[in-house]
């Protein structure tokens, strides 16, 4: 996903692994600030199955993903679960 996209567009979409695990909704963004480079996406409202994984989190709690997983963006954020684990 090399394409730019305004962060907000994706605020609040559901995050989904190419087989269809829910991972929760997208809470934040986290970017470089010099370059504008995506780094990591911040989950809010995680399911079980996220919970259960051994993934780095926010001071708030919140489970953050590597936005190098993220494999396609539309109605929700498709991320390759291999990549995370």
């Amino acid at each position: 996903m090399d394409e730019k996209i305004n962060s907000r567009k994706i605020l609040g979409k559901k995050v989904v692994t190419k087989t269809g695990k829910v991972f929760g909704e997208v809470s934040n963004v986290i970017f470089e600030t010099k370059t504008g480079e995506l780094l990591q996406i911040a989950l809010r409202n995680t399911t079980g199955y996220c919970e259960g994984l051994d993934l780095e989190k926010t001071k708030q709690g919140e489970i953050l993903v590597p936005h190098s997983a993220v494999v396609a963006q539309g109605d929700f954020i498709v991320v390759a679960e291999e990549e995370i684990i």
